[in-house]
């Protein structure tokens, strides 16, 4: 620290400084001496940033402009078009360029840069590039090589044309490379945001859309590394070039055989469940801000190293949900907004109006590598014939750009490899670009259409003799034995009855964007080190074993964030052709039938698959009875309320694939209005076919059917309530079509309006009975 000891005059600056000063009484007569020390100038540039971030998000958040849109256009509010912030600060602290105003506001941002950018390497899952087969190889090589290539082509034409009082004609050639470079990469973090916003990140358009950009970022990012060590031994001592190229090798070598063999032994030190040392996750920091002091010194990018260190840290906890926790909120709530309004600072559009000239051919060249580039990205995938729209929004995302962007057009503006006017261009087109690619995409692509045309995909619609398909989800250990529990109640000795068990264990991502689905096949490596995917992935072994030889069983094991679980199991569900998919309530009780908790998140789950299910739905809430059978009797009783509607007859047909389980006892019980009326509404004749089936003695031999009389809600809850006290587990429809029954007191009184009007009667936590029950909703036909 200097001191300061130059007196203030009118028109004089300091040519040293100090970074605190003694408050705004130093002065009297002139209070605003305090700028001139480093601390408080970047204390009131904060503030003016963060405040104009704030008013301008609270505007134009109402017409869905997001957190990026608004730092963007805030640093546009603080730029040369109105406040100038920058040139305003720029000597307040010395007259010496290098003691610039901006510095110590810049290293601020720059060191928000690489906490960033170490976060998003931290994220990003290293196996999502090899789960979606060669399309989203193909997509990001074309992506990438056919308009760098192209572009390269057309990089010299005009080049007599070009100005040299704009820039000498080498600079200008290679500002043109820079620009075709830049638009035909695609950076991983920017299509991860935009599939985030979009809710889409676990779909199979975003699986698809994540594995092209990480081909097309590798390729880009060698290509930018080869292009800075040419330019490094072409300026620079040929000496200069092998030593960096040396210090490079020995980086990778530090990386993958000192750096992760050390954080992968940091996580085997930690014990499961607990949160690793701090003195680990600061070893971890350290590394990280030597990795960047490293790669600088030896003329490489700083963010190089901090990315490397990212990615040879295992994802996930407890190390890298440690990092995450403890840097995350910083730099995206405080780093980020910082950086992106300070880089947007220095796009001046005047710029752009006086040598628009200059740029055209530079606009031109943009222009055509955008088109190439969408091009590339629809051809394969018409060819392997995705449907159009869908082609059109894969190729479009990869397209776009965002605040990863931004800061790579900074570093080539301070390397002087693009004029002022074309990084002006450059912002304002990826801030056009933030705004519109998500509304394109969602007119382009709706989740719910690749459930158009999957039909009769529910358990009324099977042949007796087929496979019955399951796919059943655990959350939490108590979730285990209760899934285990409702399969076996579809076992049979019998062969020609066979089911097929999908199970998929749903784990809450911690640590990483980018959502992992995982095969527990025998031919799969172990993946994860937690003894609760083991222990799940051992039961149910252990019940494929134990079964009639009639039982398949196929494990899965997602790890995703918790308001795109239905997407997994949605996507799941379509690729194992499953019939039902059964969930647990979110509601438990202790052993001895108490009520204990209600998740939230699981209901709202449960609300969103019933609103997108590709298939039936049975939500499962278990008191335990039929899993803690009496002693004294050998089998189960299973009891079956048929009021009407399509949801009713789903779970008859769910309970008669269970006749055939010799240890199940089924009873189908009919409620019934006393003025019920024949009709011709085509639910009532399914709904009288199925009854009429029923009662045939002959092939429902194993099935018990009674009918009540009931004349409207109250009795309908008094006969449920005492039913209740009978039976060990009882299935009914979530819903009951035009059903002559009279509900509407019942309605008023629902406290889960996801498991229908009778589930609710039977989920309420002062029923004393301690049966359990499944909620059956058939699929909703698109």
């Amino acid at each position: 620290m200097f001191m300061n000891t130059t007196t203030y005059f009118e028109d004089c600056r300091p040519l040293l400084f100090n970074i605190s000063s003694n408050g705004i009484w130093e002065n009297l007569k002139s209070p605003d001496v305090i700028f001139g020390y480093s601390l408080p100038l970047m204390e009131i540039q904060i503030l003016l940033i963060f405040t104009s971030v704030v008013m301008t998000h609270m505007f134009l958040r109402c017409i869905g402009i997001s957190h990026i849109g608004s730092y963007m256009i805030a640093g546009l509010i603080m730029g040369p078009q109105l406040f100038d912030l920058r040139e305003k600060s720029t000597w307040k602290l010395s007259l010496d360029p290098i003691m610039n105003g901006n510095g110590p506001l810049r290293s601020f941002s720059a060191c928000g840069f690489m906490m960033f950018t170490f976060l998003m390497s931290l994220r990003t899952s290293r196996r999502v590039v090899f789960n979606n087969g060669p399309l989203p190889v193909v997509i990001g090589i074309l992506t990438f090589i056919v308009p760098l290539v192209v572009g390269l082509c057309f990089r010299n034409v005009l080049a007599d044309n070009i100005n040299p009082h704009y820039m000498p004609p080498k600079k200008a050639l290679a500002e043109r490379t820079v620009i075709i470079a830049t638009q035909s990469s695609i950076l991983l973090p920017t299509i991860t945001y935009f599939l985030s916003e979009l809710n889409i990140l676990n779909s199979e358009f975003g699986r698809l859309a994540l594995s092209a950009s990480v081909i097309n970022d590798i390729l880009g990012v060698s290509f930018i590394v080869l292009a800075y060590s040419l330019g490094t031994y072409k300026n620079m001592s040929h000496s200069t070039a092998y030593i960096d190229l040396i210090a490079v090798i020995i980086f990778f070598l530090l990386v993958f055989f000192v750096v992760k063999p050390a954080a992968e032994w940091i996580v085997q030190q930690t014990p499961e469940n607990k949160p690793v040392a701090n003195i680990y996750v600061h070893a971890v920091t350290l590394t990280v801000l030597g990795s960047a002091v490293y790669t600088t010194v030896f003329h490489m990018k700083y963010v190089l190293g901090p990315v490397m260190i990212g990615l040879v840290i295992p994802e996930g906890p407890p190390l890298g949900s440690a990092l995450e926790a403890k840097y995350e909120k910083l730099t995206l709530n405080v780093f980020l907004p910082i950086s992106i309004a300070l880089s947007t600072m220095r796009c001046d559009i005047t710029r752009i109006v006086y040598e628009l000239d200059d740029i055209l051919y530079n606009i031109f060249l943009m222009v055509l590598t955008i088109a190439l580039k969408l091009v590339a990205g629809i051809a394969p995938c018409l060819y392997c014939k995705l449907p159009l729209k869908e082609s059109i929004a894969v190729s479009i995302l990869l397209s776009c750009k965002s605040f990863p962007e931004i800061f790579f057009y900074e570093s080539t503006l301070d390397d002087k490899y693009i004029s002022q006017a074309t990084y002006s261009f450059l912002i304002l087109y990826t801030l056009l670009n933030s705004g519109i690619v998500p509304v394109v995409i969602r007119s382009l692509y709706d989740p719910k259409r690749k459930y158009i045309g999957y039909q009769k995909r529910n358990i009324f619609s099977l042949k007796p003799n087929s496979d019955l398909r399951i796919l059943t989800c655990v959350h939490k250990p108590g979730n285990i034995s209760r899934a285990i529990s409702v399969i076996q109640l579809f076992s049979s000795p019998n062969q020609e009855f066979p089911i097929i068990v999908t199970v998929l264990h749903l784990v809450k991502l911690v640590g990483q964007i980018v959502p992992i689905l995982i095969s527990h096949d025998k031919k799969s490596k172990q993946l994860i080190n937690n003894s609760y995917i083991h222990t799940v992935n051992l039961a149910f072994s252990q019940l494929m074993q134990e079964s009639f030889d009639s039982e398949s069983v196929a494990m899965f094991t997602a790890l995703s964030h918790e308001n795109l679980m239905h997407e997994d199991i949605c996507m799941l569900a379509l690729d194992q052709t499953t019939s039902m998919i059964v969930v647990p309530s979110g509601r438990t009780w202790t052993i001895h039938g108490e009520f204990m908790s209600d998740d939230v998140a699981i209901r709202r789950l449960n609300m969103s698959l019933l609103e997108r299910s590709p298939c039936s739905i049975g939500i499962l809430v278990d008191r335990g009875q039929f899993m803690r059978k009496d002693k004294r009797k050998d089998y189960i009783n299973v009891c079956a309320i048929f009021i009407g509607g399509k949801d009713d007859r789903e779970a008859l047909s769910l309970v008669n694939r269970m006749k055939h389980n010799p240890k199940v006892q089924v009873a189908v019980i009919r409620l019934m209005s006393n003025q019920e009326t024949e009709s011709t509404n085509w639910d009532y004749i399914l709904d009288h076919e199925v009854i009429k089936e029923l009662k045939d003695p002959e092939s429902n031999k194993n099935i018990a059917y009674t009918e009540r009389i009931v004349t409207g809600g109250p009795e309908v809850a008094t006969m449920v309530r005492l039913l209740s006290e009978e039976y060990d587990l009882m299935v009914v429809g979530r819903n009951h079509g035009m059903s002559s029954l009279d509900f509407s007191g019942l309605l008023e009184w629902m406290e889960l309006p996801e498991l229908g009007v009778i589930g609710d009667l039977l989920a309420v936590r002062d029923l004393r009975s301690s049966v359990s029950v499944l909620i059956v909703q058939q699929r909703h036909q698109a």
